[in-house]
């Protein structure tokens, strides 16, 4: 049985578990956690909102983050960050946290979440350019076609064929993506916030540890929220947020396996490989959320859902050659 000893252990040594794929490993981990995340911020935004939720998300994380710090450090806050460590992080914090997640969760309501999470496995893209010429990361040719290959299987997933009736009559399956422009500019800046924050994210950090560099990310997302909260006049509503046992349930959840573990363990990611590497891997959330989505609302996915699943396995298993 594994008791508070065991643990103690592989909370202060937990790159050593992970092997030498120490980064893919932590992506795919990430992957995990972001399909919990998203599964739980689902159902919290619906009742509470997701500009509450956003801010009260990573009040939570930050709360969780000083913990864990305190176990594992002995140092409830990153006091031993560097100057180099807080300005990068912090502004990675404010274009992943803030701008990004600000403008997803608007592009959500204006384009609907498949087609946000579409525009969104550009993410990967953005930072594996970014990261050549931020950081003068280099990919080898098989890691670039997995990239591919993974992307291809997470656009299949996502796409949807729309049946339309010719002048002739007859019928066929086109793919539109007929939504407003600030919808998909709010998806676009919401993909390239993800992926330059991952990058400077890594820079960042240089050295630093994940954990810690996670918990200067949040404290700056949650400040920049905070300001855009006083900025639109949003505190007087919080309360009614909170008195909502059920969201804040899910929000505890979501928190926990999000802006916790889930950027944590992002973080450990981008220091152990390429943040374009990292990124793609992460971005196979769309494929990860069918088994539980078959469990929760009973529907089985297509053919096409499958196949997609498939290429996106294939893709990343390309990045472990």
């Amino acid at each position: 049985m594994i008791g508070l000893k065991d643990t103690l252990s592989f909370i202060k040594n937990y790159p050593m578990f992970l092997g030498a794929h120490t980064g893919e490993i932590a992506a795919l981990i990430t992957t995990v956690f972001w399909t919990i995340t998203a599964l739980s911020f689902e159902t919290a935004s619906k009742r509470i909102g997701s500009f509450h939720l956003n801010l009260l998300r990573l009040a939570l994380a930050m709360v969780l983050l000083s913990a864990f710090s305190w176990v594992r450090r002995d140092m409830p806050f990153p006091t031993d960050a560097d100057q180099h460590n807080w300005i990068w992080l912090s502004v990675s914090g404010i274009i992943g946290f803030v701008i990004g997640d600000y403008c997803l969760f608007h592009a959500f309501v204006l384009i609907g979440a498949r087609v946000a999470m579409l525009i969104m496995t550009l993410a990967p893209v953005i930072a594996a350019v970014t990261s050549r010429y931020f950081l003068g990361d280099s990919m080898s040719s098989m890691s670039v076609m997995g990239m591919l290959i993974t992307m291809s299987g997470i656009s299949l997933v996502i796409f949807v064929r729309i049946p339309t009736k010719n002048a002739d009559d007859s019928h066929s399956a086109v793919i539109r993506l007929s939504h407003p422009v600030k919808g998909l500019v709010l998806a676009f800046i919401a993909a390239a916030g993800q992926g330059v924050g991952l990058v400077l994210s890594k820079y960042g950090m240089a050295g630093y540890d994940p954990f810690a560099s996670a918990q200067i990310r949040v404290m700056t997302g949650f400040l920049g929220f905070a300001l855009l909260f006083t900025l639109l006049n949003r505190w007087k509503e919080l309360p009614s947020s909170l008195h909502d046992r059920k969201a804040m349930a899910w929000l505890s959840v979501g928190s926990v396996f999000g802006p916790f573990l889930g950027v944590s363990f992002s973080l450990m990611a981008v220091q152990h490989t390429s943040p374009g590497i990292a990124q793609t891997i992460m971005s196979l959330v769309p494929v990860f959320i069918i088994p539980p989505s078959i469990f929760i609302t009973g529907r089985f996915p297509k053919i096409r859902e499958m196949v997609g699943a498939l290429l996106a396995v294939a893709g990343v298993s390309l990045f472990f050659l």
